[in-house]
């Protein structure tokens, strides 16, 4: 039996409009989290049936990938209706109760916006490719080929190929940064802004407390078209297929990362204000991502959050790396407010990626809730999953199916969680869910990891609970990260209280000295180290200390 922390119901958003500042967002993948009609997919009655798992572990709020209508060429980031639910998920009335059920139990709701593009099956782009001067001619982005008939530039679709599609009616390009069937919307035209900030108004009225903004960089292209250069080897360090994906290959000046988009972001705000709600937007960018991260949530006049995506490479984070991403933020990003994640679901599992063992990975989730800014967790890491291995006849990812076997795409990280172990399919479905379950995860159920108070499931529990009793670990200050050998050592502060972090990332014993001041040993009862009094720390492997005290 799932036992539940005593939460007090969500109050108005426009009474807290700080909420957002250090939360922990857990993201549903609503495909793959509970099936509630035995099709196979998970839907929105599923979630509400789920919540009190998500409130278990002390969540402050979902975000919910895409549920709108679509015709599922992209799994819902392919959008053809903004303001409604795709039958496959239910109905506005089950996203009702998901936002009721959720406030109930002191979740707030994040909604995933996916403003860049839509479906080529959406209303607005089937008016815009009728002609050359219908009313929405200029919603999209078109240009006529160079003079040989090849499209107007050499921007890549991160799908593989040109960025470009031909569409013989109006005898032009279109671009798609995406999918072929995801045409990119026009945003230097202001009345597709207004019409997207109307969508964002429907669901505030509806309830939302905030959104996660899909390609938030993607949104703006350059107006000159002009060719990206190219990008030397030895910076191709995308999370996501950097070898086999020509798309890597170019330094993107032209294709996103515009100017304009501040502006935009600006409206944006002004539109959430009333409603007191809040932003992570995610920016795509393996080279220059924590500069945009800075530029967007600077000012406290465009988003609060930026995703950051420093830790959701392949590479094993050493703590050198740790501080070294931290540096980075602190230089380039100083106003900046980072949303950080280790999985999500267009990576490998952490706990695959990094071939974490259980305390490596008890310690990088300890870590995860120490580190200045907002923590975003997928579903079933709390469990600890591993990447699940889907045969190639079952993918369903077109990136996978493109790129395979070098690269093998998305659903290993996306295939349904797992509540229990009495049936094959971990009590997801009553059906034959539309990506097998991994029998690698069976074992690893919510259910079984309930009745063991050593299980993951309860050290993310006591992690989370951590992060709420110090305001310093949500809204604190960050010192100068400290390495010594394999131990990183830093600090968060806030009105008078301290938090200090010591965490040995190695495969070794290590030693470290314990900050100056009267600490409380604050994490023994979820396996941190005590400092007994003493001035140096005695760090096992994969072993970590926090202490706590008033300034």
């Amino acid at each position: 039996m799932t036992i539940m922390t005593a939460r007090k119901p969500v109050v108005s958003a426009a009474q807290d409009k700080d909420w957002w500042r250090g939360a922990v967002i857990y993201q549903i993948y609503p495909r793959s989290y509970q099936d509630s009609d035995g099709d196979g997919i998970g839907d929105l009655r599923g979630i509400v049936q789920r919540l009190p798992h998500i409130a278990s572990l002390g969540a402050d709020a979902i975000w919910i990938s895409p549920f709108f209508t679509s015709p599922m060429k992209d799994f819902g980031y392919d959008v053809s209706d903004y303001c409604d639910v795709d039958p496959m998920f239910g109905t506005l009335a089950d996203f009702d109760a998901v936002v009721e059920t959720a406030h109930k139990l002191g979740i707030r709701v994040m909604i995933d916006l996916v403003l860049s593009h839509t479906s080529d099956q959406h209303p607005w782009f089937k008016e815009s490719r009728q002609n050359r001067t219908n009313p929405k001619a200029d919603w999209y982005v078109w240009s006529d080929p160079k003079g040989d008939g090849t499209p107007p530039t050499n921007w890549l679709s991160i799908f593989g190929g040109s960025a470009w599609q031909w569409d013989a009616r109006r005898e032009q390009y279109y671009l798609h940064n995406f999918l072929t069937s995801q045409p990119d919307l026009n945003f230097h035209n202001e009345d597709v802004q207004t019409a997207l900030l109307d969508v964002v108004d429907f669901w505030l009225k509806r309830g939302v407390d905030g959104f996660r903004l899909d390609t938030i960089n993607f949104y703006f292209h350059d107006k000159l078209l002009r060719d990206n250069p190219g990008l030397p080897k030895d910076e191709r360090n995308s999370t996501i297929a950097p070898s086999v994906n020509p798309y890597n290959h170019q330094r993107h000046l032209y294709d996103k990362n515009q100017p304009e988009n501040l502006e935009f972001l600006k409206r944006f705000r002004a539109a959430l204000e009333p409603y007191g709600a809040a932003a992570v937007g995610e920016v795509g960018d393996a080279q220059i991502g924590l500069k945009i991260m800075g530029e967007y949530t600077s000012g406290g006049d465009k988003v609060q959050m930026c995703y950051a995506f420093e830790f959701l490479s392949g590479e094993q984070p050493s703590a050198a790396q740790v501080a070294h991403v931290l540096n980075r933020v602190k230089e380039e990003a100083p106003e900046g407010w980072p949303c950080w994640a280790f999985s999500n679901h267009d990576v490998v599992r952490h706990v695959t990626r990094w071939s974490l063992s259980p305390k490596a990975a008890r310690l990088f989730t300890t870590l995860l809730m120490s580190l200045r800014g907002s923590v975003c967790l997928y579903q079933g890491e709390e469990l600890g999953l591993p990447e699940a291995d889907v045969a190639f006849e079952d993918l369903q990812d077109p990136y996978g199916i493109e790129f395979w076997p070098e690269f093998k795409g998305r659903d290993g990280c996306r295939t349904p969680i797992t509540w229990e172990k009495s049936n094959a399919d971990g009590g997801f479905t009553t059906g034959k869910p539309w990506l097998p379950v991994s029998p690698d995860h069976l074992n690893l159920s919510a259910a079984s990891q309930e009745a063991d108070e050593a299980a993951m499931l309860h050290h993310y529990r006591r992690a989370i609970a951590l992060r709420h009793a110090n305001v310093a670990l949500a809204q604190g200050t960050q010192s100068d990260p400290v390495v010594s050998g394999k131990v990183l050592t830093f600090t968060r502060s806030h009105d008078g209280q301290s938090v200090a972090c010591v965490f040995n990332m190695g495969e070794a014993p290590a030693t470290a000295a314990v900050p100056a001041g009267n600490w409380q040993d604050a994490a023994t009862d979820m396996g941190g180290v005590a400092a007994q009094g003493g001035r140096e720390l005695s760090l096992e492997p994969w072993s970590f200390w926090i202490g706590v005290r008033r300034d």
